[in-house]
């Protein structure tokens, strides 16, 4: 199971690797959108927001306190939903529709990164072939 659970945090963390490099290569788009939901200095947000999921997402893939990692991406993803894409406010349907599903692919990988979270904490450092035991290891009772 261990290489199961290892293919799973190292596909998981993927998709964070693939955004943290687009919040680097395409910061000036990036930015510009930022700000136009009312984010300043967006430059800023990009690339702090960039350097953050590379860190949650390399903690989760080497398992080196991937509980702390996931837990990054979490609040990360929280936030992000709500104020980057706030499909209620959109009117042309297009645009809402896709917002929408901005909206809801952040909240669920939110809810995934806090169930990793837990299991992280929970399972310690045998589970996945990690490199650290978790650092909330006090959280799981």
């Amino acid at each position: 199971m261990d290489i199961v659970i290892l293919i799973g945090r190292i596909l998981f963390g993927a998709v964070f690797v693939g955004g943290a490099l687009g919040h680097f290569t395409q910061t000036a788009a990036m930015a510009a959108f930022t700000e136009s939901k009312g984010i300043k200095p967006g430059k800023l947000a990009v690339l702090g927001s960039g350097v953050w999921m590379l860190t949650g997402a390399a903690l989760v893939i080497v398992g080196a306190w991937a509980d702390l990692g996931a837990l990054m991406l979490a609040v990360f993803l929280l936030p992000t939903a709500f104020l980057m894409h706030p499909f209620w406010n959109e009117r042309d349907p297009q645009v809402k529709a896709g917002e929408q599903i901005h909206f809801n692919k952040d909240v669920s990988l939110a809810g995934a990164a806090l169930a990793l979270f837990g299991f992280f904490v929970t399972a310690g450092a045998g589970a996945g072939l990690q490199l650290t035991g978790p650092l909330f290891a006090s959280l799981a009772g």
